[in-house]
């Protein structure tokens, strides 16, 4: 996290104070651990597949998202911090340990979301993965797109993954291709290399989308993440590990956001996806893999 932390000029808006207090993010994922680096910030845990009432993560991958939104490093003396380490996480869990899971138990948990706004200050949604569209899926891609899209109307800032389906073009994932929400790629998805063909992956979903819009709308690094590990154990303590894709990238996204939100909290989501768009910087690529450009968080909170 230090490296993406110094790219997007975070650490900065960190020294003066802003980590994004009182500002909850909903993170729809497989959960999340007790991590340290959590404290006492996982104000809520709702279960939409087997209605547990503890905290668990049986994948990982929700406890290493929110660590990248929230994390405050504490683990590891303040080295791998967030880049909201002072937001508190709801952790909506609605896929499995595999990372699947229906379209229904996401739309529940949008609803849950709905019902909660107000009781625990969300005010951002993270939506780390993704569905490829298939011929036969346009009722689902319906209904996936018309429940983030109604969350957006809603008034929450939708933040979502483009997908690792890249470099073809018109390949970000659903929900990824609504106009309105947030769609994030990865910046550095060449640093990733097959281990069979010993070539770049260029993982990045592009755009356009089907419906000829233009996509992701940013980026921001996403490969060798170090973040909270789910599967750490006290005795012989692992409480870090890396992952790479957009879905790590998003939560760079969803943490500034919350760091946006904390110094102006009357933004509303358009103006926080207009203020991303000007204060990104373009990195010379074509539209449809570099979006509007790298997230800068000095820039944004100017």
């Amino acid at each position: 996290m230090n490296r993406v932390k110094e790219i997007i000029h975070c650490n900065e808006v960190h020294s003066q104070g802003i980590k994004g207090n009182d500002i909850g993010i909903a993170i729809l994922d497989t959960g999340i651990s007790n991590h340290p680096d959590f404290e006492n910030r996982i104000i809520a845990f709702k279960d939409i597949l087997h209605d547990k009432l503890s905290l668990y993560d049986d994948s990982g991958h929700g406890t290493h998202v929110g660590g990248i939104t929230s994390g405050n490093g504490i683990a590891s003396k303040f080295l791998y911090t967030g880049v909201a380490p002072s937001a508190n996480i709801i952790s909506v869990k609605v896929l499995d340990h595999r990372g699947n899971g229906s379209i229904v138990d996401v739309l529940k948990g949008i609803e849950w979301i709905l019902a909660n706004r107000y009781k625990y200050n969300i005010r951002i949604i993270n939506i780390s993965v993704g569905m490829t569209p298939k011929k036969g899926d346009e009722e689902k891609t319906k209904l996936l797109l018309e429940g983030v899209e109604y969350a957006w109307d809603k008034g929450f800032v939708v933040v979502t993954a483009a997908g690792n389906n890249g470099p073809k073009s018109y390949s970000i994932t659903t929900p990824g291709i609504s106009r309105s929400v947030i769609t994030v790629g990865s910046s550095d998805d060449e640093k990733i290399t097959d281990r069979v063909s010993g070539t770049k992956t260029n993982y990045s979903s592009r755009g356009p989308t089907l419906s000829c819009i233009c996509k992701p709308d940013i980026v921001t690094p996403g490969s060798s993440i170090t973040s909270c590990n789910s599967k750490f154990d006290r005795r012989t303590p692992q409480f870090y590990c890396k992952k790479s894709g957009t879905s790590m990238a998003t939560p760079v996204v969803s943490g500034a956001i919350a760091l946006l939100l904390s110094k102006y909290p009357d933004m509303n989501n358009l103006e926080v996806k207009m203020r991303l768009r000007e204060c990104a910087v373009d990195l010379g690529l074509p539209r449809n893999q570099q979006g509007w450009g790298l997230l800068d968080v000095q820039k944004l909170l100017k």
